[in-house]
């Protein structure tokens, strides 16, 4: 009897030909180019990451700003101001056309974080965007509305459950982080802005204001060995004064 061997068919990949993954769109305004900047880069320069798993080793991420999402191969993408996608990481071809931009397939998975910033009142943010990105398993969603373009509330966050948004606090257990109101400077413009939180409330530093703060304490113990320094000497000269030899060993 002749026997058979059973040949397993691998899926193909789908065909992405067809798909416009960018269209050079640029960014609509300065506000939110600043903003976007300032929920990305932090997260490289400063953040250690999602909490490590339970191996211990670190966890990758990746965060981006205007890049397309496509949940499905049929299904128009959606293009989130920012997306924070947990355990994935950008393929070294990032210029081949499937890993360039964030193809749920390709990923594996849905991003964790999706921001919208709220720049007009044609966004629909709280509105057809909110269901889109419910439809694509996204799950928390954040608006942020900082000229009050959609109410009075600056600061909106959704936590999916089912098929639908809730209202929940912007804190993201999964992620460690969390999203908080902060009134200060970032290059040069005093305002109210987004930014992510760690658990004990303090917001991610940028990689500028690690550099000045680390500048800072340099300066600060740079005094403090100078007033030292000054110290020991005016009290040497009082010993001295008193008759006592200050470099002396007591023998």
């Amino acid at each position: 009897m002749r026997s058979s061997t059973a040949v397993l068919l691998q899926p193909e990949e789908p065909d992405i030909s067809g798909i416009v993954t960018e269209d050079e769109t640029p960014v609509d305004n300065l506000p939110s180019e600043k903003q976007q900047r300032l929920l990305t880069e932090p997260l490289y320069s400063s953040w250690s990451g999602p909490p490590p798993g339970e191996d211990g080793q670190a966890r990758p991420f990746v965060a981006a700003a205007n890049v397309g999402l496509f949940p499905a191969l049929h299904e128009p993408p959606i293009v989130p101001d920012v997306f924070l996608s947990l355990d994935v990481q950008v393929r070294e071809d990032f210029w081949a056309k499937k890993n360039r931009t964030y193809f749920f397939w390709e990923f594996g998975k849905a991003p964790e974080i999706v921001v919208e910033i709220v720049s007009n009142r044609e966004g629909r943010e709280l509105g057809e965007k909110r269901a889109r990105y419910a439809r694509a398993g996204i799950p928390y969603y954040v608006v942020f509305d900082p000229a009050h373009h959609q109410g009075e509330q600056p600061l909106h966050a959704f936590e999916l459950h089912g098929r639908f948004y809730v209202p929940t606090e912007p804190w993201f257990g999964l992620a460690g982080l969390g999203l908080v109101l902060w009134e200060g400077t970032f290059e040069g413009i005093h305002t109210t802005w987004l930014r992510w939180r760690t658990a004990d409330g303090a917001v991610v530093p940028t990689g500028a204001e690690r550099a000045t703060d680390a500048e800072a304490r340099a300066t600060d113990a740079e005094a403090r060995a100078t007033d030292a320094e000054a110290r020991a000497r005016r009290l040497a000269a009082r010993l001295r004064a008193m008759g006592i030899d200050p470099d002396s060993d007591g023998s």
